[in-house]
């Protein structure tokens, strides 16, 4: 019996979990001996030395016959189709969805700060190893979506990574909300990638780790002993960092916004993914305020077609965590803003998250679940789901 039952839901948070070589088989050979090595370890500490362990155990009859009441107690390499990508869609099948939005779960970081150093060259490279091997992933079944990773330092060749994710079959295009180095999100050199995903009815998606360093490191030195994160080491995020998730797409789609990028473009959709939800009502309202304070100088904001919080309700889409009160998100920002994300197979997404949601959502009508479970995630991928 699956997890999800009653009702069709698509996941817009999902993860590969990946191993130490997992890029080498998909970079283009001149760049495979330059390829840092991968940073697994932000998970449990001495975690990742036992993934070879892991593999023997997803091969164990006993272990296998687990699978369905262990889901989602299995976390990272331990749970089903979590790297091994044969095995994940038994773990679409045994959580009852109908599609699942993949992300990588260690790569976010080393992409931004390839992207924001010298050698574009390398950074392109792996973003395109990524995206292989994303694709690879995904194939193993048609429910799985694959995302494709394309930097923004570049105009040209955001574009022809753009297309290039589009012409290989990628799902979504995954940018970094980390401002590029040089030159806004919302510069005229990056239409063309924006247009591109618009007239694919692909979207474009932010995910955590996408923003960069989120704090400035001083903001732990209070004196007071190291405090772990729930994984049980120093290396995640902890609850002072958690305030700081938000920020960077906040920033990044209210230039996208207030630039018009948005207005020209109606078709496109935005995916703000696993950054939590509860600042958007406020965000829509600061949004709507600057513009009623800046336009009478600022002719960008006289030009637009709607309110700013109109364009986030029509194409803007963002997932909340389990701990937070959807039932109030929705409530202040309208029925068309939430989705819904298991964040598999991550420590982050919990145990029960359908039972934490509908908790929050209880004085919600049906027609608002229908849309958080699956409706919005239909209208946001567009294309991707054809």
């Amino acid at each position: 019996m699956p997890y999800i039952e009653g009702r069709v839901v698509h996941d817009a948070d999902a993860h590969v979990m990946e191993t130490p070589d997992w890029l080498l088989p998909f970079a283009d050979p001149e760049l495979r001996d330059r390829i840092p090595p991968l940073p697994l370890a932000t998970t449990r500490p001495g975690e990742e030395t036992r993934i070879d362990r892991m593999r023997k155990k997803h091969a164990d009859p006993a272990y296998r016959a687990r699978d369905a009441e262990e889901l989602l107690l299995r976390k990272n390499w331990s749970a089903t189709g979590s790297f091994l990508k044969e095995d994940r869609p038994r773990a679409l099948d045994l959580l009852g969805v109908s599609s699942q939005l993949v992300f990588n779960t260690f790569l976010n970081g080393l992409l931004n700060r390839l992207e924001h150093g010298a050698d574009l060259d390398l950074a392109y490279g792996v973003a395109r190893a990524h995206n292989r091997a994303m694709r690879d992933f995904c194939a193993a079944d048609r429910r799985l979506l694959a995302t494709g990773y394309v930097p923004l330092a570049d105009f040209d060749r955001a574009r022809a990574m753009a297309q290039e994710n589009i012409d290989a079959g990628s799902k979504a295009l995954l940018v970094p909300s980390r401002c590029p180095r040089g030159h806004a999100p919302s510069h005229v050199g990056l239409f063309p990638v924006y247009e591109l995903a618009q007239d694919a009815g692909l979207p474009i998606v932010f995910h955590v780790g996408g923003g960069g360093r989120l704090l400035d490191p001083d903001y732990f030195e209070n004196g007071l002993p190291a405090v772990k994160d729930f994984h049980g080491g120093e290396e995640n995020f902890r609850s002072i960092d958690y305030m700081a998730i938000p920020f960077p797409p906040m920033q990044t789609v209210a230039t996208l916004i207030l630039d018009g990028v948005l207005d020209r473009l109606p078709r496109l959709k935005i995916g703000i993914i696993e950054q939590g939800a509860s600042w958007l009502p406020g965000w829509m309202r600061q949004l709507d305020s600057a513009q009623a304070a800046f336009q009478r100088n600022e002719e960008r904001l006289q030009k637009l077609s709607l309110r700013p919080s109109e364009f986030v309700r029509r194409q803007v889409r963002v997932t909340p965590y389990p701990s937070e009160d959807v039932g109030w998100i929705i409530s202040q920002a309208g029925e068309e803003t939430c989705l819904f994300s298991s964040d598999y197979p991550h420590v982050e997404g919990g145990r029960n998250p359908v039972k934490r949601f509908e908790a929050s959502m209880q004085g919600l009508p049906e027609r608002a679940r229908q849309r958080f479970y699956c409706d919005n995630f239909v209208d946001l991928m567009g294309a991707a789901l054809a």
